[in-house]
């Protein structure tokens, strides 16, 4: 019935089909990057710090949207707390990318002191 602002909405589309690409563009790269065996660099962190702010600000697109579309649903309240949900869920999503660049910090961390083990063991040989 043209009740809701259809230019924010509009908008909100548009900026989250671009994050969706970075996502897949940052992804794109890291698989890359795992084809050739160069994932476990400093190069890495770049994308995946790339993922999550994507992530986090899809999350907050969609909160946006949550919120244009509260005032339509007071008859219905259950569905603003759906579409919540769903926005925390997002949001979950970006924690468990950061755990995983967490231990992708491990891991770089562990392959430049094997690295470093792999010289000195050199030198002794």
């Amino acid at each position: 019935d043209g009740s809701l602002p259809l230019t924010p909405l509009r908008v909100i589309v548009i900026v989250g089909m671009v994050l969706g690409q970075v996502i897949l563009v940052s992804v794109w790269r890291l698989v890359t990057m795992v084809r050739r065996g160069t994932v476990f660099s400093h190069a890495a962190f770049r994308y995946v710090d790339t993922v999550i702010g994507a992530i986090v600000a899809v999350s907050l697109l969609w909160f946006a949207v949550t919120a244009l579309n509260a005032p339509g649903q007071r008859a219905d309240p259950g569905v603003t707390v759906i579409m919540g949900g769903i926005g925390l869920a997002i949001l979950g999503v970006a924690l468990i990318v950061y755990v995983l660049r967490m231990l992708l910090t491990q891991a770089v961390a562990r392959d430049a002191e094997a690295a470093q083990m792999q010289a000195e063991l050199d030198t002794v040989i």
